[in-house]
């Protein structure tokens, strides 16, 4: 579904990624991890089209990217910016019903009201389809405007969704929330790209981990393979433990230093 490689980037001299490969099939969730600084937003808008790699090629669906219109790809491909500020007053409904806008020009189609009831639905927010977006709370925004990147691609058997730190600022029920919801969307025959801070949320809910180390490659593989003290310390600075989870199945992250003047 999405492959990458040799992917470099730089700008005003500086090089943000270097030399980065990876893949991710249908049905697979991949986390990209790794400190402030590590390239992570770098690459998702890489991976977006937003920006264009200095060499390297990705491809969509055994695509180049550059040969897609945007218009195309919205109509396979939502994204989950981290900052989704609205100003004027919308309808929850109204706002979920934006998802589907690179599907019909002027008016939305049977189907479409349809796809948007569904999508609500299965994201919880049914009850507050009338309700001013702007009313509601943080974890409660989230879901409504993950509800809609899912609405724009619902009705695309191989959609692409894209995840910029979806979980930042929340709780951690509505963190869980978000998380099984996109684990679900994977389960189901998406493949879901994730920037995550949380190790361990990589480590449970991802099929695949991408760690990046100031622009640079540390690992990649099944969390299993890649959640070591080893990888941890080269990425954040920092010593750590590992527990085995038998019930998931993944390795678990614990802090196992105080920092120290060294790290910081």
């Amino acid at each position: 579904m999405i492959e990458a490689k040799n992917i470099s980037y730089s700008v005003g001299g500086k090089q943000l990624l270097n030399n980065i490969s990876f893949d991710v099939q249908s049905g697979e969730l991949l986390a990209i991890i790794g400190a402030n600084g590590a390239g992570k937003s770098t690459l998702l808008k890489l991976l977006c089209k937003d920006i264009q790699a200095n060499s390297g090629e990705i491809r969509i669906r055994q695509k180049l990217i550059s040969a897609y219109k945007m218009n195309d790809l919205a109509k396979f491909r939502s994204v989950l910016a981290q900052s989704n500020t609205i100003s004027l007053s919308f309808r929850v409904e109204e706002l979920v019903l934006m998802g589907r806008y690179p599907h019909f020009e002027n008016t939305p189609a049977p189907k479409d009201i349809e796809i948007v009831k569904t999508v609500m639905e299965k994201t919880g927010i049914t009850e507050f389809a009338n309700r001013d977006y702007n009313t509601l709370s943080g974890g409660e925004q989230q879901r409504v405007q993950l509800a809609r990147v899912i609405a724009q691609i619902y009705d695309q058997p191989r959609g692409l969704l894209f995840l910029d730190e979806p979980t930042n600022g929340l709780d951690l029920l509505y963190q869980q929330q978000i998380l099984m919801l996109a684990r679900n969307l994977a389960n189901s025959g998406y493949c879901v790209v994730s920037i995550l801070h949380d190790i361990n949320f990589a480590s449970r809910y991802a099929d695949k981990v991408l760690i990046l180390k100031k622009g640079q490659h540390v690992a990649f593989g099944e969390p299993k393979e890649v959640i070591t003290c080893e990888n941890i310390h080269q990425a954040f600075n920092i010593q750590v433990r590992l527990l085995n989870d038998e019930e998931f199945k993944c390795p678990l992250v614990i802090p196992s230093a105080i920092l120290s003047e060294q790290t910081i």
